[in-house]
């Protein structure tokens, strides 16, 4: 068994998506041409922890893949991304976690998800990764896996006073209560707070009052990011609520944005635990904002070495 720490360990999910470009979404029944055809590495766990991989953190990843060609080619994502594979279970009951993806010339896009051995993923894997979850500074975990796994996860993190992040995404409208009171930091976007809260949360002012909602149901801090106008952060001591905002970049793809956040600033906590978190914050959107200046999602996600000293 390992006996090595790590910076940041990721509880979630891995997804492989296959992508079609084609001028315009098929209509039922219809077969139309498309234009590119590839196959890349997503799901919202395995995109945060690349993301803090390549910013030169040391992670761990605790997910579930299948016993297929897939899950072979996941693993070795992993391994030449950095991340420690210990963790990285395969099962036979399910494939790999599979994304089909059509995008059109607009940039709308339709998406079937198959979570697939995701869902495999319980409490006697976490019990097999205790190491990796109670030996990190930081824990990240999302909702693409069962909620009852990721809860138990940001619990067992707790109980070894590690650090948790938690990004409610995709957003399910009946979150289970506990699941604020288990995060340091609950990491959101627009249309997740607005779901988690029940009202619009369409510019910075409304950002910020549903940021003191989530934050008087039990979180450590809030963070609601709000794309291109950065994202406000919303901290317990003394109750401030800071709009951070971002420098404009051409976009020319957004997919995995969020996550490439996430991964930053779990690598800003585990790096500099006393860094004000509006400053990881601003530093993560930075990076975040290099990622959507590329095509694709993990590809598209910067290494230390192509970013600014600054940032580091």
């Amino acid at each position: 068994m390992t006996e090595e720490a790590f910076d940041v360990t990721v509880v979630g999910s891995c997804m492989t998506d296959l992508v079609s470009q084609a001028p315009r979404l098929p209509k039922a029944g219809e077969t139309i041409h498309g234009h590119k055809f590839f196959i890349g590495f997503g799901g919202k766990g395995a995109n945060q922890c690349i993301q803090a991989a390549r910013l030169g953190a040391k992670t761990a990843m605790v997910c579930k893949v299948g016993k297929d060609f897939f899950g072979e080619n996941y693993i070795q994502n992993f391994k030449d991304n950095g991340v420690h594979t210990d963790f990285v279970g395969q099962t036979s009951d399910a494939a790999t976690g599979a994304a089909s993806i059509i995008v059109n010339d607009e940039g709308e896009n339709a998406i079937v998800i198959v979570a697939g051995a995701n869902m495999l993923l319980g409490g006697e894997e976490l019990r097999g990764a205790l190491p990796a979850v109670s030996r990190a500074k930081v824990l990240v975990c999302q909702l693409e896996i069962r909620p009852q796994t990721s809860l138990q996860a940001l619990r067992m993190a707790q109980e070894n006073k590690v650090k948790t992040i938690f990004n409610p995404a995709p957003a399910i409208a009946d979150l289970d209560a506990d699941f604020y009171r288990a995060s340091d930091v609950f990491c959101c976007n627009e249309s997740e707070a607005e779901l988690l809260t029940g009202s619009s949360v369409a510019n910075v002012e409304e950002a910020h009052r549903a940021g003191q909602e989530l934050l008087k149901r039990g979180c450590g801090s809030v963070i609601i990011t709000l794309g291109p106008q950065g994202c406000v952060v919303v901290k317990a001591q003394g109750s401030s609520s800071k709009h951070v905002q971002t420098t404009a970049v051409p976009a020319v793809d957004t997919t995995g944005a969020g996550d490439s956040f996430i991964g930053a600033l779990a690598c800003y906590m585990a790096h500099y635990p006393t860094m004000p978190l509006e400053e990881m914050a601003r530093r993560a959107n930075q990076v975040a904002g290099v990622s959507v200046q590329t095509v694709g999602t993990q590809k598209s996600y910067p290494f230390k070495k192509d970013l600014p000293a600054a940032l580091f």
